[in-house]
């Protein structure tokens, strides 16, 4: 029995130590899970709070888009988003630099408090990539400086851009793509007196846009309506719809001339033409498109430059000429494919090629010029007149009858003494 007892409790003995050996065991392995743990976890609640950079210039990130904008370089100009952010900027780079590119790479900029992004007089922002500028209740852009939209989606509650021109400054943009929708889609800043020269030229366009911007240009886009466009399209073909969605398309190509007949007098106008001087002569447009370019007839446009030559010719000799009219046909016509086969961006094609436009030119006639009286050499009076003498043949018969009159004189003395003495004999 004895034996029996002291091998169960030497059993006994033995399981209770490896009890103790697996408790140990897995109470360590317990404290190093939860050790793991809390190395994993603790880093992660540390960092959730702290924020992320939201742009990055080069290779260097921001925690916030004016920052970036503020560390622009000549090298290195453009502000790429790297988050969504909240906040309202203003275009003010370095000043060695003078244009930035926003680049939205997909995220949103929306408005703190004010508009979202302003432009200053004398800078230059270009807006590039898909993304969002949001301005809420406020203006997605306010614009002073020159503006390039060429992609983004742009919505406000209220007017969505806005553009000034002063009498210090104007405001320049071209619009090229991008989706913009807004109650009103442009308009002017309080202090401006026009609106300056904004270009739309292609995009989708949800809102109206205001009467009475006499210096917008639309050239090419899709719009949701037609309210209060047709002043800006009053030179043009008009809006085309676009299928069921119910956008209507500026498609259609138009050449316009501010000044179909121009005259060439003698002065600064009066000089050789050559294609664009003479478009910017007569002020002839394309309601254009990148893929179209206006051509002005070459041998029409020679005949004009033989007849201003032959004007200046006439006013360098003091000749007359005589009026003279040319006319000369403007073409719309499609850019040549470059050397690799492409054609350049194009923001709207032509149902039909080959639409023209005439201007004439008539070059004013020149008098020819008086001459102008001589005056007398100064200094040097004028010579006393010399009296007229007799000349010698008159002087030679002046005394032949000089002294045929004297012979005359004494033969009728002679006659008058004789006669008298004569009755003196008689007595």
């Amino acid at each position: 029995m004895y034996k029996h007892e002291k091998q169960a409790v030497e059993r006994l003995q033995s399981n209770h130590v490896h009890m103790l050996s697996t408790l140990s065991t897995a109470i360590i392995a317990f404290f190093l899970i939860i050790s793991l743990s809390g190395t994993l976890l603790f880093p992660m609640m540390a960092f959730a709070d702290e924020p992320q950079p939201v742009a990055q210039v080069g290779n260097t990130t921001y925690m916030s888009v004016q920052d970036a904008i503020g560390h622009t370089s000549m090298k290195n100009n453009t502000v790429t988003l790297l988050a969504d952010a909240t906040e309202s900027v203003t275009i003010t780079p370095p000043k060695v630099v003078r244009g930035v590119t926003l680049e939205l790479n997909g995220h949103a900029l929306n408005a703190s408090n004010t508009t979202a992004i302003t432009v200053p007089v004398n800078m230059q922002l270009t807006i590039t990539g898909s993304g969002t500028v949001a301005g809420g209740d406020n203006p997605a852009i306010d614009c002073r400086g020159a503006l390039q939209i060429q992609g983004g989606n742009f919505t406000s509650n209220t007017t969505l851009m806005r553009f000034t021109e002063t009498g210090s400054a104007s405001a320049e943009a071209s619009i090229s793509a991008g989706t913009f929708t807004a109650p009103a889609l442009i308009g002017m800043l309080n202090d401006a007196e026009h609106l300056g020269h904004v270009s739309i030229r292609g995009g989708e366009y949800h809102g109206a846009i205001p009467a009475g911007l006499d210096t917008l240009v639309l050239m090419g886009g899709s719009f949701s309506t037609t309210e209060n466009l047709t002043p800006y399209l009053a030179d043009m073909v008009g809006l085309i719809p676009n299928g069921d969605d119910g956008m209507f398309d500026i498609s259609e190509l138009a050449i316009s001339s501010d000044y179909p007949t121009v005259e060439l007098e003698q002065g600064s106008t009066l000089q050789k033409l050559t294609n664009d001087s003479l478009l910017g002569l007569t002020g002839t447009k394309l309601n254009g498109i990148s893929d179209y370019r206006l051509v002005v007839d070459a041998e029409q446009l020679q005949a004009l430059n033989k007849q201003i030559e032959l004007a200046l010719q006439a006013v360098a000799k003091r000749k007359a000429f005589d009026a003279v009219s040319q006319t000369v046909t403007i073409t719309a016509t499609r850019n040549a494919e470059t050397i690799d086969g492409g054609a350049g961006p194009q923001f709207r094609t032509s149902g039909h090629d080959g639409i023209s436009t005439q201007v004439t030119v008539n070059i004013k006639s020149i008098a020819k010029p008086e001459e102008p009286a001589k005056p007398n050499e100064p200094g040097k009076p004028a010579e006393p007149k010399q009296p007229d003498m007799p000349r010698t043949g008159s002087a030679i018969q002046v005394l032949a009858v000089i002294s045929l009159l004297l012979m005359i004189a004494s033969a009728f003395c002679v006659y008058a003494t004789a006669h008298l003495r004569s009755p003196r004999l008689h007595n």
